[in-house]
């Protein structure tokens, strides 16, 4: 016997006969004799219908009194997803139970929108498995030391799963989505993107970060950490389908690069429209310039991503970076009202209008001139980069929004990802 979690998102839970359908299976799962701990999303579009509501009614500027608010309101997307999959599973005959993420609890610190796990305490689930029950517990949120309710960020339930996974140290952790796995790029933008059998913890975790919507990137530095067997996989296939079958779908993430890896030089093409850019001109070139700038933005819980200094010229010089779009305007009002005169910038110039193109694979450690044929591709088709950042297995561009379907499909033409490695 097995101890299995499954995680289905909000387009698995978008109606009650799709409820129906996830309790079906993980019905099967019970049945074939595993111990079950399930986490839903909200309903497909209910928490942005929830934020709706909180946005017509909130200030412009939003206070962190405020932001305590909004997590006590999305969470409750949550709670109504894990009564309902509770009901259908009684329907099906099983004894089911399910709980919020006060209740087990998921203490998290107090970084409301997006807060970040410390600890789960199990020994209430693990009671229940021990007598038999499925438990259904609530993605996407958690509660801080003062038992304030916190969300996990977009995409938190992924996390919620594999930290319930990593806690109780389950022999996998499925996550059940609208699509049958990871791709080679968005099927959406390149009709012939692959599908791949296995991708490399390495690769996911840089797909993750680099805008790929399959998993959330905290979700995949767990199942990293904590090594958490992890496979990502369609809730719309037959709930009937034999378990052996079912578990052998989907894309698998590994911890083990093979042969087979190897020859696959670029294994997908991620891309990030919510992205902006930021710039300070002509700000003093001195040590600590960075830490004056970019401190005040983390202080302000701005996440940043590619950085670029330019050369010093007559001891002044110029700082860009990229943030999350929706967190552009804040980075704008503080790099103009505080952190543009406190560093002496000449100008704050501000461009909402980016996007960020990567190509990932592991085999790019072992292959040179990889970086060079991705940029003489784009080159070929007109598309100026703006900033470049590299990892060892990752080259990252960044360039105007327009070009960004037209980028994508360049490269993966270039790396030829619609064609399998060979065997």
């Amino acid at each position: 016997m097995a101890l299995i979690v499954h995680k289905y998102g909000g387009t698995s839970m978008g109606s009650t006969d799709r409820i129906r359908n996830v309790a079906k299976r993980v019905a099967k799962w019970a049945r074939a004799g595993h111990q079950m701990v399930v986490v839903p999303s909200a309903m497909s579009g209910e928490t942005n219908r929830l934020l709706g509501l909180a946005k017509d009614l909130s200030p412009a500027s939003i206070t962190p009194e405020a932001m305590r608010e909004l997590d006590m309101i999305a969470a409750t997307g949550e709670q109504v997803s894990v009564g309902l999959l509770a009901l259908a599973l009684q329907a099906e005959g099983l004894d089911a139970v399910s709980y919020t993420g006060w209740q087990v609890p998921v203490a998290t610190d107090s970084s409301y929108t997006k807060a970040r796990i410390e600890s789960i305490d199990d020994a209430r689930v693990r009671a229940d498995l021990s007598a038999g029950k499925v438990v259904v517990i609530t993605g996407f949120q958690g509660v801080d030391e003062d038992m304030n309710i916190t969300t996990l960020g977009r995409g938190g339930s992924d996390t919620s799963a594999v930290a319930i996974a990593a806690a109780m140290k389950a022999d996998e952790c499925l996550i059940y989505t609208d699509v049958d796995g990871v791709y080679t790029t968005d099927p959406r933008i390149v009709p012939e993107a692959r599908r791949l059998h296995t991708i490399s913890f390495e690769e996911m975790l840089e797909m993750a970060s680099l805008g790929s919507k399959v998993l959330q990137i905290r979700s995949v530095e767990f199942a990293g950490k904590y090594r958490v067997p992890l496979r990502v996989l369609s809730s719309f296939t037959p709930w009937d389908i034999d378990i052996n079958e079912e578990a052998k779908s989907g894309t698998l993430i590994t911890f083990e690069e093979d042969e087979k890896m190897e020859q696959a030089v670029v294994s997908g093409i991620a891309f990030n429209r919510d992205e902006a850019k930021v710039t300070l001109l002509g700000v003093p070139d001195k040590p600590g310039i960075a830490f004056q700038i970019l401190g005040p933005v983390a202080d302000a819980n701005i996440d940043v991503d590619v950085i670029i200094q330019n050369v010093s010229q007559e001891g002044k010089t110029d700082f860009s970076f990229t943030v999350h779009r929706n967190d552009y305007q804040r980075t704008m009002e503080l790099l103009e009202k505080t952190v543009g005169p406190a560093v002496q910038a000449a100008k704050v110039l501000g461009d909402a209008r980016i996007c960020k193109v990567s190509i990932v694979g592991i085999g790019m450690r072992s292959h040179v001139g990889i970086a060079s044929k991705m940029f003489r591709s784009l080159s070929e088709e007109g598309i100026n980069i703006q900033m470049i950042t590299t990892s060892e297995i990752k080259t990252s561009v960044v360039i105007d929004e327009k070009y960004m379907e037209l980028a994508v499909r360049t490269l993966h033409r270039a790396f030829e990802l619609d064609q399998a490695p060979a065997a």
